[in-house]
């Protein structure tokens, strides 16, 4: 059982609930890997009830677990971007990232970085936290990105995220008007070579379901919410494009008009989850920014 007010960023505390050995509760009740025991042996980073002990050991019901993350700080530049953060806990932090910023530095993009902004973020919180991002965005997406504190959060969202666990849920602007309230879309996609960054349909590629629904239809255009069963590269702007119905703006797949956007009308606007530790229900919001507002007021 995780006691929220004995929860750190770099202290896992668990009070134990049955008799077993060290090892199983940090192997089946704390998800922690083998590889990740190693290291705790290594560095003698789990008390019970506040004493080193052996994994192979007994412990009860009622003892208490402490495990004390020991990592290097995350070796970013921290930049003062001004982006918005909407949730901050022991594990992770909720971060609306803005269009036209990238999350993680690239040779082209190598500052003004989502992760700059959470360096920045973390110095001023006086914690010391190697970034981990649980899900990416495109650099002209805009919406919600979770960044874990630790590998023990990172480690239960990416295994939520890989088995549906995870709710997310965009908003977009499509050309054309689509007919039908709400539909799915299960393609493949596939990368038709390794230095390619376009993706395709094909049936040598990766299973890829995308369910949409319709929210508004405009002049010309509808606005769709859109829910991912799969987190494909593109998948969005893929699957949209296979029916005919490319994100306006869009460069890629889509339809170009830079008098109504100048970057693909795409939002991730809500992620449900459980807190890695507490198991309690986390859901969050961001509102569509105002480009896309403007250009839904544009197409109306």
């Amino acid at each position: 059982m995780f006691k929220k007010e004995n929860q750190r960023y770099n202290l896992i505390s668990y009070t134990n609930e049955e008799e077993m050995t060290l090892k199983e509760v940090l192997l089946d009740k704390l998800n922690f890997s083998v590889r990740s025991l190693s290291k705790m042996k290594r560095e003698k980073s789990v008390l019970v009830n506040g004493v080193y002990k052996k994994p192979s050991l007994k412990v009860y019901s009622g003892d208490l677990i402490e495990v004390k993350i020991y990592e290097e700080k995350a070796n970013f530049e921290p930049q003062d971007l001004n982006f918005q953060i909407i949730y901050d806990d022991f594990d992770i932090i909720m971060v609306n990232k803005p269009p036209f910023m990238v999350v993680h530095p690239t040779k082209s993009h190598y500052d003004k970085t989502i992760a700059n902004g959470i360096s920045y973020y973390i110095d001023n919180q006086k914690e010391n936290v190697k970034i981990r991002f649980v899900n990416r965005l495109d650099m002209n997406t805009s919406g919600l990105v979770i960044v874990a504190k630790n590998a023990y959060a990172h480690h239960t969202l990416s295994t939520a995220m890989s088995e549906n666990k995870v709710e997310k849920k965009y908003i977009t602007v499509v050309d054309g008007i689509i007919k039908e309230n709400e539909g799915t879309i299960d393609e493949p996609i596939y990368r038709p070579t390794e230095d390619s960054i376009k993706r395709i349909i094909d049936e040598r590629g990766q299973s890829s379901v995308t369910h949409y629904k319709v929210i508004e239809r405009l002049e010309n255009a509808t606005v769709l919410e859109v829910s991912l069963e799969t987190g494909r590269t593109h998948q969005i702007r893929v699957h949209m494009a296979h029916i005919g119905h490319g994100i306006i703006g869009d460069e890629l797949y889509g339809y170009v008009d830079e008098e109504l956007i100048n970057r693909q009308a795409l939002h991730a606007y809500k992620l449900e989850f459980e807190q890695p530790r507490t198991k309690e229900k986390l859901k969050f919001k961001a509102d569509i920014p105002e480009d896309m507002k403007e250009l839904i007021s544009k197409l109306r």
